[in-house]
């Protein structure tokens, strides 16, 4: 984990997905707490989830990792498709 300079003392929440491969958020977000962190991920998820369109299949697991920035997990928000 590099060091980088940041404007505030806000902590860096990081939003990581995987739906069959690993997409890091590389960035993160600065955010007061990890209760911003848990509307942030909400959010995010449902703009994400709209832009699926038709990808997830059966059998396939969509799903958003919150961590803080010492990559301690705090939120996993998970969506399975299933045959039925």
């Amino acid at each position: 984990m590099s060091l980088r300079f940041r404007s505030t003392q806000m902590p860096l929440y990081f939003f990581n997905v995987q739906n069959g491969f690993e997409t890091p958020d590389q960035a993160g977000t600065e955010l007061p707490d990890k209760h911003a962190a848990w509307a942030e991920a909400t959010k995010s998820c449902g703009d994400l989830i709209r832009n699926i369109d038709g990808d997830l299949r059966p059998g396939r697991e969509w799903r958003m990792e919150v961590t803080d920035e010492f990559a301690n997990p705090i939120y996993v928000i998970h969506i399975n498709a299933e045959n039925k």
